[in-house]
């Protein structure tokens, strides 16, 4: 059975970033399977709530769509076609925390990430809804904000 997860990558090690970093990354929605990849079916079902939120050290975020084009998905910001952000072999990876999956930034450059976490929609928006959003102080790695997109 597939759920809909909130999924967190932090960019892994890299030469520009030896130790990786938490500053920069992805969070976003897409329903998984129990064994971690994205389930195209329900994603066909679901595609208006898979939205994503790009976070890049001190650039604004860039917010979007997951979409599944041909065998490949992508983070799609709506602007043009080459705004859009392909991962590498996705239907290949499973998105369990720890591994690590490939992203082509709008630059060209393939990145690596590494699955920070997965958690279920509906448990992360009951978080979310226990303390206020605006007595939280609001950051770009402050991932607590978006409960409203869910």
């Amino acid at each position: 059975m597939s759920i809909l997860r909130l999924i967190r990558l932090e960019l892994a090690r890299t030469n520009e970033f030896p130790e990786g970093s938490r500053h920069h990354g992805y969070e976003f929605v897409a329903p998984l399977t129990n064994d971690g990849h994205i389930d195209a079916g329900m994603w066909r079902e679901t595609k208006e709530r898979c939205w994503v939120r790009r976070f890049w050290g001190r650039d604004w975020d860039e917010h979007g769509m997951l979409k599944h084009v041909g065998h490949g998905w992508r983070f799609d910001y709506g602007s043009d076609a080459e705004s859009d952000e392909p991962f590498f072999k996705l239907d290949k990876h499973a998105f369990v925390p720890g591994h690590y999956v490939s992203i082509r930034e709008h630059d060209g450059v393939m990145w690596p990430f590494r699955v920070i976490y997965t958690l279920p929609v509906s448990a992360y928006k009951l978080a979310a809804e226990r303390k206020p959003l605006k007595s939280r102080k609001r950051t770009h790695v402050d991932e607590r904000h978006l409960a409203d997109g869910i």
